[in-house]
């Protein structure tokens, strides 16, 4: 089993919210392709990283799915899209084996 985490930003590149639209047909689109899906957005949480020489920022909600197997070209065609839906450069897409106990 795997713990696929989608970290998706509040805001696009030029620093517009994005609307709750865009979250919801992602919310819906993994419920329905996995069956079920937790979505942290409560409490926004913040990403830090260095991009040439200075800090930068996002508030990020996190979207998770459990997936038997990982179709990495799914994946990646899905990560390619969001990055259009949600006008970033990059979105963070991760994914960890668990062990269900």
């Amino acid at each position: 089993m795997h713990l696929v985490q989608i970290l998706l930003p509040l805001f696009d590149n030029n620093g517009e919210a994005l609307g709750e639209d865009v979250f919801t047909v992602v919310r819906s689109e993994l419920s329905e392709r996995f069956g079920g899906l937790t979505a942290f957005t409560s409490a926004p949480a913040q990403g830090l990283w260095k991009s040439q020489g200075q800090t930068q920022h996002d508030e990020i909600v996190v979207f998770e799915v459990m997936a038997p197997h990982i179709d990495t070209n799914w994946w990646r065609g899905y990560r390619k899209d969001l990055e259009r839906r949600f006008r970033q450069d990059t979105i963070i897409i991760r994914q960890h084996p668990v062990t269900l106990l």
